[in-house]
């Protein structure tokens, strides 16, 4: 457990056993297990005390988005891009997360960074396909 010089915080005393560390690798475990609301969580809680961690907030959009919470993934996602703007998967999620919500517009830039930077991956391909063919469904 993480403690300052007087103790675990009131934050960690209140929260689930262990660290930071713990509960993002648990966090992660329970979305691979297929329980994203419990990952997120966890993984909240673990981005409430180290907001700075990406690694942490990439989980988090991850159990954001799988237990469709897709407001809170874009959130996540968004501080990610504006993080590291080099994070194709952060483009990807953002532009998935969006067209959820049914922005469909808002969906087509985002996913369209995610191809450029990685357009060898044929779901980011497969995405923006989509969307631009909804896009001129909708102008026709």
């Amino acid at each position: 457990m993480i403690q300052g010089r007087h103790g675990p915080s009131d934050d960690q005393q209140n929260g689930p056993a262990g660290g930071v560390y713990e509960w993002f690798q648990r966090g992660v475990k329970l979305l691979e297990e297929g329980s994203p609301a419990a990952a997120a969580a966890l993984l909240e809680r673990a981005a409430q005390v180290e907001p700075d961690s990406r690694s942490i907030r990439e989980a988090l959009a991850r159990a954001q988005f799988n237990s469709r919470r897709y407001v809170d993934a874009i959130g996540s996602f968004r501080w990610i891009v504006d993080a590291n703007p080099a994070e194709d998967y952060a483009y990807y999620g953002l532009g998935m997360a969006l067209w959820r919500t049914g922005d469909i517009e808002g969906a087509q830039e985002p996913l369209a960074v995610a191809v450029a930077m990685r357009p060898d991956l044929r779901h980011y391909v497969s995405a923006l396909t989509q969307v631009r063919a909804t896009l001129r469904a909708r102008e026709a």
